[in-house]
């Protein structure tokens, strides 16, 4: 029968891609889930979610169209927001908030490790070295077991040390060292958009290879959805739609087949995305800045640059270049096509945090792995010598990713009460309209932003990492809570578009202003007092009348 054969001829595909999916779905419920009314997030990932859960309930219970970031409303979103914008609306038409999350998460991060198995396979006519670049994508070859082993030496323990670890040998520069904080899992686990982003540039790169591969043309019917992805990339992740256009134009030049099909999808992508660009790219470019080095801390020298890549890349950094020069003309095309995304990000910085450039060398060393893969791989097929020779090395390969792998297995969920377990955020979403601003008395996770309201001012780090106007926004948040005039009080709050505020009995352990608890008793009337959890919550509109 047909699907007999079907099976025969692709088992191992079809093995890999339930693998992919099951790996998946573990590695992005084991991070985040949702039971009982409570948002169970892991240590690890707490910091990012306490901005994303605020942005997907903002399009679920909430009330953001056009799209503000609901951290720093008042103006456009400048953040890529398309992802979470899915996640709101299935969490809005009646998904449990870690289904919705999780399901697309797992989803993207499993198309992703099969897109880079077929693009394997297509490059090379062999199913081993895509296996392997899957492999090297999961666990980093770099240098950070020799942090690891700083702080445990080497002795019969040492597996058992291994699998109870909780803490990343080595993040940079976070803390202090030169191995990158951005090479393990934890990125696709924090920053769940990633991947269906990867997963798109990937799909394109593979549609037009295949076309190079097999001489066939690519009709409207496989143009139109490249052209499609391709639009959606401002939305879904604007550093990947740079990747893109430096790819695309490097296909232009290195394959001259595909010039005609690339003229077309340019000029029509940019058609489609230019009050995307305008909107998006166009607020933040004056943020590009030249800063060669990247996380290298200065003087920079030649010295410390190869260090710190040798260090960060491990064997890569000759297995990439062996793997060019075995390969064939199409797979050098290819590399050569990448290779600026690595120039690019060692020169300039294109937000406030230069470590957000981890994306473009993310990318980069996902199409070098396929090259490191293809060189094991001629050294395997050596005769026993090169047996012997390929497997110690690729154990050096994954050995670091190996030991990053157990701070996230070994993670274990925190909770936070949502509604109606948390009486704060069941009040504020059944008695506030979707589209409510907040002045808001307490950064993460407040109430108001898991109720899917916009804050005036969330954790500053966000808004500041996106190029926004921080120090006038802090300006007018301090003054607001530290005077003692109430017309005052009122005269800001209406300036600054605000219908409700909070205040909280929290004392001086946060980073916000000093604020009079009793002045704002005596001189306001809440709308809503907790008694377990000391906030209140004003109107503007019956209080400054």
């Amino acid at each position: 029968m047909k699907w007999l054969k079907i099976l025969k001829a692709y088992w191992p595909e079809i093995l890999f891609t339930l693998a992919a999916l099951a790996f998946s779905r573990w590695l992005m419920w084991h991070t985040f889930d949702y039971q009982d009314g409570f948002i169970y997030i892991a240590p690890k990932a707490w910091s990012d979610f306490s901005a994303h859960i605020p942005l997907i309930r903002s399009f679920s219970w909430g009330k953001n169209w056009p799209p503000e970031y609901p951290l720093f409303p008042g103006e456009p979103i400048r953040y890529h927001f398309g992802f979470y914008l899915l996640v709101g609306w299935l969490e809005k038409i009646g998904l449990p908030l870690d289904w919705a999350l999780n399901l697309p998460s797992l989803l993207s991060f499993a198309a992703m490790l099969i897109i880079v198995y077929l693009l394997g396979k297509l490059l090379f006519k062999k199913r081993a070295p895509a296996f392997l670049a899957v492999i090297f994508l999961l666990f980093n070859g770099s240098w950070s077991f020799l942090e690891f082993f700083k702080l445990y030496p080497l002795s019969w323990q040492t597996p058992q040390v291994i699998f109870k670890n909780n803490v990343f040998p080595s993040f940079g520069p976070y803390d202090g060292k030169i191995v990158s904080a951005f090479w393990n899992l934890n990125i696709y686990t924090n920053q769940r958009h990633l991947a269906l982003a990867y997963f798109c540039l990937l799909l394109i790169i593979y549609l037009l290879l295949k076309k190079i591969r097999y001489q066939n043309k690519l009709n409207w019917g496989q143009i139109l959805p490249i052209t499609l992805i391709l639009s959606l990339l401002p939305v879904l992740h604007k550093g990947v739609l740079i990747m893109a256009a430096v790819i695309l134009a490097s296909f232009f030049v290195y394959f001259p087949k595909l010039r005609r099909t690339l003229l077309v999808i340019g000029v029509t992508t940019t058609l489609l995305i230019f009050p995307q660009l305008f909107n998006q790219l166009g607020s933040s470019a004056s943020g590009i800045a030249f800063r060669p080095g990247y996380l290298i801390p200065p003087p920079l020298t030649t010295a410390k640059f190869a260090n710190y890549w040798f260090l960060n890349l491990g064997l890569s950094t000759m297995f990439i270049p062996l793997g060019f020069f075995l390969a064939n003309q199409t797979a050098k095309k290819l590399f050569l096509s990448i290779l600026p995304l690595f120039a690019i990000a060692n020169l300039f910085q294109f937000s406030p945090e230069i470590a957000a450039n981890h994306k473009l060398f993310n990318f980069f060393l996902i199409i070098g792995n396929l090259l490191s893969a293809w060189t094991i791989d001629r050294l395997f097929t050596k005769k026993i010598w090169g047996k012997f020779l390929a497997i110690p090395l690729i154990f050096l390969m994954i050995f670091s990713g190996i030991i990053d792998f157990f701070p996230i297995k070994n993670d274990r969920l925190g909770g936070i009460a949502d509604a109606p377990k948390n009486p704060d955020v069941a009040w504020i979403k059944n008695h506030t309209p979707p589209d409510a601003v907040f002045l808001n008395s307490s950064y993460i996770f407040n109430p108001a932003s898991l109720a899917g309201r916009k804050i005036f001012l969330g954790w500053p780090y966000f808004p500041w990492s996106m190029g926004y106007n921080l120090a006038k926004r802090e300006k007018a948040f301090r003054s607001i809570y530290e005077s003692q005039n109430k017309k005052d009080i009122c005269r800001m709050l209406k300036e600054n578009k605000l219908d409700y505020f909070t205040i909280e009995n929290i004392g001086s352990s946060r980073d916000l202003p000093s604020i009079n608890y009793i002045f704002f008793q005596r001189n306001f009337t809440p709308s809503y007092s907790s008694s377990s959890t000391d906030i209140q919550i004003f109107e503007v509109n019956k209080n400054c009348s």
